[in-house]
């Protein structure tokens, strides 16, 4: 990946009734391709686009239904030409996305569904791979770990030898640590806290996403998702002085003002 004087941001737009932070706010078409163009204006590199929560409980979704709620969405992004991600696990809704020029895919099962790294290789995309412990019904269950950082690098560490061996390019990985995936918050703090050295050790590019999420209700008591904007974005600024090559966003000019606040301070501006 080219270096970049600031992490590049993925702006989220969730086309989903039950994400834990924008919920069915942009089901429609027409909401979801306004929400993005906003996000475009505000700053984001691209509008990561997803049809299935992640989040802790989130029920899965039949294929059929995520695609039902992505592709009209696809049919825009395609016909407006600016960058954008797919937020899937599942490789028929990648393969959909790839068929309509999507720019990035993004996968919290880090392609290990069957054919999922096929379809990742039959483009030349950027791909992140997230550690993930269990999924969407059981992570938060009672997460645990001898080594928290030892293992989530050695998992990403072996998803990314995958990637090679499937041919695809080591230039377009990026590596994901996972935070608040089936980790508790002392897991959470151990890997922000060792966010420096992590590309380094991993030899790829690091995406981070924090953005809204419940480490801040743990942290500093605040329990709605509107109310963690202010934190996030110090957060995204932290991690950027860490190294941290990309940030998933909710809140992209919030995001990009403390960016530039920190590069200011370190003189990289």
């Amino acid at each position: 990946m080219e270096e970049h004087s600031r992490p590049r941001l993925l702006g989220v737009l969730n086309i989903t009734p039950d994400s834990f932070s924008d919920g069915g706010q942009y089901l429609s078409p027409d909401a979801a391709l306004q929400r993005a163009c906003l996000l475009w204006e505000q700053g984001a590199d691209w509008v990561d686009v997803g049809g299935e929560s992640t989040r802790p409980g989130a029920p899965a979704v039949p294929v059929a239904e995520e695609l039902r709620r992505l592709e009209p969405v696809f049919a825009g992004l395609k016909a407006d030409g600016r960058p954008w991600s797919i937020d899937s696990q599942k490789p028929e809704v990648l393969a959909a996305a790839v068929a309509a020029g999507v720019g990035m895919l993004n996968d919290v099962n880090a392609l290990q569904a069957p054919g999922a790294l096929e379809v990742a290789a039959s483009c030349d995309v950027p791909v992140v791979l997230m550690h993930r412990q269990g999924n969407a019904q059981t992570m938060q269950a009672a997460p645990a770990y001898s080594d928290v950082l030892q293992e989530v690098e050695a998992f990403l560490r072996q998803r990314r030898q995958a990637c090679l061996q499937a041919g695809i390019a080591a230039e377009r990985i990026i590596l994901d640590p996972g935070i608040g995936f089936g980790k508790t918050l002392e897991h959470n703090l151990t890997l922000l806290r060792a966010l420096s050295g992590m590309r380094q050790r991993l030899g790829a590019p690091i995406l981070l996403g924090v953005s809204r999420k419940s480490l801040f209700r743990d942290l500093l008591g605040l329990e709605q998702p509107e109310q963690r904007i202010a934190a996030s974005a110090q957060l995204a600024a932290w991690a950027a002085g860490q190294g941290v090559d990309y940030l998933r966003v909710h809140d992209v000019p919030q995001t990009v003002q403390a960016l530039r606040l920190q590069q200011a301070l370190e003189g990289t501006a």
